[in-house]
């Protein structure tokens, strides 16, 4: 149970939405814009870092829904979620997505972290400008996403299998103004 009364019964973001109905719109429009609009990152590789960060700020509800997009947008496979833990050990992954990676790491721990090397790296393994800027500001978000959820002590399913629904959701359908169910 959450620390506040949000008079429904449902995990995560969700329950929050639901409370507060006029916050989710923004929330999810913003979600939508860095998640699934035009970016020369695939939504795979942005739901990969909004999962990343959200395991590194420990909030296992937003890691989860976002791993399990990021496997609908690949071959649906929720193993993902795992790797993502491991640091994708076994998720093939260009360069170039490491290094972004490294940098969406470096804004969770504190946005001032990220340093003009990290970035001349990315650029070294074909980062653009816009994908910097973009991944840095999915870590960012996600940072909000991730302290509102557990601030407010919202509870999350467990299994990586109660995730699959709504990652296969948010990958082809996306968020829009709808209320995602898990």
């Amino acid at each position: 149970m959450s620390y506040i009364n949000l008079n429904n019964q449902l995990p995560g973001i969700v329950g929050l939405m639901t409370y507060r109905p006029e916050t989710a719109k923004p929330l999810n429009e913003l979600a939508e814009l860095l998640l699934r609009g035009p970016s020369t990152l695939t939504s795979a590789e942005r739901e990969m870092i909004a999962s990343y960060v959200s395991y590194q700020n420990e909030c296992h509800f937003c890691h989860s829904c976002h791993g399990a997009a990021a496997a609908h947008h690949l071959d649906g496979d929720l193993n993902l979620l795992d790797d993502i833990k491991a640091g994708f050990k076994k998720t093939d992954l260009s360069d170039k997505m490491r290094t972004l990676l490294n940098i969406a790491k470096k804004v969770q721990i504190l946005g001032n972290r990220v340093t003009k090397e990290d970035v001349e790296a990315a650029k070294a393994e074909g980062a653009t400008d816009r994908e910097i800027h973009d991944t840095v500001l999915i870590a960012a978000a996600f940072c909000m996403y991730n302290r509102y959820v557990d601030g407010l002590g919202t509870w999350a399913p467990e299994n990586k299998e109660d995730y699959d629904e709504t990652g296969k959701r948010l990958a082809h359908e996306g968020y829009g103004n709808s209320i995602p169910n898990v």
